[in-house]
């Protein structure tokens, strides 16, 4: 994969929805049939779908914040490996290490794919 690329969606505004909890900002940055799969969850199609699927996480959690430590392009499509952290309602938080690969239509996202393991998010304190 080449990291070159001399313009490009803004990514950090993306990082920035999500971790506002804003899934309207964050469905804004998709195309309106996108293709939405988070970890091993069924995909789910189309903004408004993606919107509800989004903001009922967000309902599940806290807060979140991403750090992203590497972004690679290949042609159209945009790899950002990083980690999150979630807040849980309790006040607890758990870091997750993170893969989200986009593959962009112009300057928006068709295919936003996610690759984590947030079983420990749920799991009760023991």
């Amino acid at each position: 994969m080449s990291s070159a690329r001399a313009a490009g969606p803004d990514t950090a505004a993306l990082f920035a929805a999500i971790d506002s909890k804003d899934a309207g900002a964050f469905v804004s940055a998709l195309t309106t049939d996108a293709v939405f799969r988070f970890g091993s969850a069924p995909e789910v199609v189309g903004r408004d779908a993606i919107a509800a699927a989004v903001g009922g996480f967000f309902d599940t959690i806290a807060g979140l914040s991403h750090a992203v430590h590497k972004v690679l392009w290949n042609g159209e499509t945009q790899v950002c490996e990083g980690e999150v952290t979630y807040e849980r309602h309790d006040g607890s938080t758990l870091n997750v290490p993170f893969v989200d690969v986009f593959e962009y239509e112009g300057d928006l996202i068709s295919q936003y794919k996610i690759y984590i393991d947030i079983g420990e998010l749920y799991k009760e304190p023991e």
